[in-house]
């Protein structure tokens, strides 16, 4: 088996799998109106057909808004008055979605880096003391085979471990060890026994979704931060529908929602991590307004010969973009006048990866909504220091926070994350220098933590 290839020999999916088949089978001629919220407030509406994908309305905003097209948009299912929300699969349909959701929902548009890291690291995802068959083995099994058992149609693969789950209609929680099956979600009726007659189902896959919880723990007297919900998939779901689920921890939380996805979807979700972005030619056809193009709106090109270029691919862009800005830097100064003081550290405000004076808790939300991988970052300023800046990175699921001082030298000031043994004249040349060394970070700084405007 090809380890750079080990999925590649999985069949297509059955066009009559159930969580393809569209209950509006009479309305499949039909358009309808939606309207997607940035995280802004700001809305665009959208004429959805009803074959358009949840990828298909992320790559028409990527390209009327000109954002780098890079396989990490997502279209997100958000219930307000549940306190409820999900990244919709690039491959579902939009409209049967949106029929099901109630005038107090909304679409959101937002990245999200998580949407197919486990392919690429899986063993972050699956510790090996809930994988059943990672402990029948000794935990001998390849990365490779881990995701095959979960995409192979004819394995079993099975997660296990404890969960609290809220009682119905009570505030209370009960802590029971639970099972996640193909076949559905069980918990033991006898402690920690997997035997048939201890096995009660809760929920089956294919008539539910996975959701992450957007209310803080004490709405529903959580007995952990790492809440999830599972929520019927047809009709509108009242609370009591709900099944809220706990985690003792952030790891084992993702570990759940990742195999829930994984079990429902299988190699769907591969093919959808594989399907490169292509531009549509229905996509001119759509009748939505178009905005002008604005300086945070700016799709990634590069001018360094003779005619301007789209780039799709984002290391490129990265790299463009890095030598963009040196480039800019050097004729803004060059152009100025003599005399002018010029004060470079403020540059780094036209940056997306720059967010001001949010708050600690703010950044966090912003980290965990766009998929708490290694290396998701953002910069703000400091609460406690008004000179000073902080770096918010993400790495092994856990947020940290990295003060960056100001230093003078000369008359000159620099900034430093390492008490001025590697200075920088801006924080955009900061970001540039951990984005290729880590230095004293724990990774690299590899995906900006923006939002963008619609």
């Amino acid at each position: 088996l090809n380890s750079s290839h080990p999925l590649a020999f999985f069949p297509p999916p059955l066009l009559s799998s159930p969580h393809l088949s569209l209950s509006l089978s009479n309305s499949l001629t039909l358009s309808l109106i939606i309207k997607v919220f940035s995280e802004d407030g700001v809305g665009k509406v959208v004429e959805v057909p009803a074959n358009m994908t949840a990828r298909d309305v992320c790559q028409f905003l990527v390209y009327k808004n000109h954002c780098l097209d890079d396989n990490c948009w997502s279209l997100v299912e958000h219930h307000s008055l549940l306190g409820l929300e999900r990244c919709l699969e690039d491959h579902e349909l939009v409209v049967p979605v949106q029929a099901c959701m109630s005038p107090e929902s909304k679409f959101l548009f937002r990245k999200n880096y998580a949407k197919y890291e486990f392919f690429r690291n899986p063993l972050n995802f699956f510790p090996e003391q809930m994988v059943a068959w990672c402990q029948e083995t000794n935990g001998s099994i390849p990365q490779s085979q881990l995701l095959q058992n979960f995409l192979n149609s004819s394995s079993c693969p099975e997660i296990q471990g404890f969960l609290y789950m809220k009682e119905t209609g009570r505030k209370s929680w009960k802590k029971l060890y639970m099972f996640l099956r193909r076949s559905g979600l069980y918990y033991s009726t006898k402690g920690m026994s997997k035997e048939p007659r201890h096995l009660q189902l809760l929920l089956d896959l294919e008539e539910s979704n996975v959701f992450t919880v957007t209310t803080g723990r004490k709405m529903h007297n959580a007995p952990t931060d790492y809440q999830f919900c599972i929520k019927p998939s047809k009709g509108r779901t009242e609370q009591k529908e709900l099944k809220m689920l706990c985690a003792e921890d952030e790891q084992s939380r993702t570990c759940w929602m990742t195999a829930f996805r994984l079990l429902k979807f299988g190699i769907l979700l591969y093919q959808n991590y594989k399907s490169p972005h292509q531009r549509k030619t229905a996509i001119s056809n759509f009748t939505t307004p178009v905005r002008s193009v604005s300086e945070n709106s700016l799709v990634a090109m590069d001018f360094s010969g003779r005619t301007g270029r789209v780039i799709d691919n984002p290391v490129e862009a990265q790299s463009a973009a890095m030598e963009e800005g040196h480039t800019w830097r050097v004729t803004f100064t060059c152009c100025l006048v003599p005399s002018a003081s010029v004060d470079l550290s403020v540059i780094h405000r036209t940056q997306l990866w720059f967010h001001g004076r949010i708050m600690r808790e703010e950044s966090h939300r912003m980290i965990t909504q766009q998929g708490q991988v290694d290396g998701l970052f953002l910069l703000r300023d400091s609460q406690s220091n008004p000179k000073a800046f902080v770096l918010t990175l993400c790495h092994h699921q856990k947020i940290k926070h990295f003060q960056i001082l100001p230093f003078e030298e000369d008359g000159q000031v620099f900034f430093s994350l390492d008490d001025g043994s590697t200075k920088f004249t801006d924080l955009i040349h900061l970001v540039e220098f951990y984005q290729l060394n880590r230095g004293i970070l724990p990774c690299k700084l590899k995906h900006p933590c923006t939002m963008v405007a619609l």
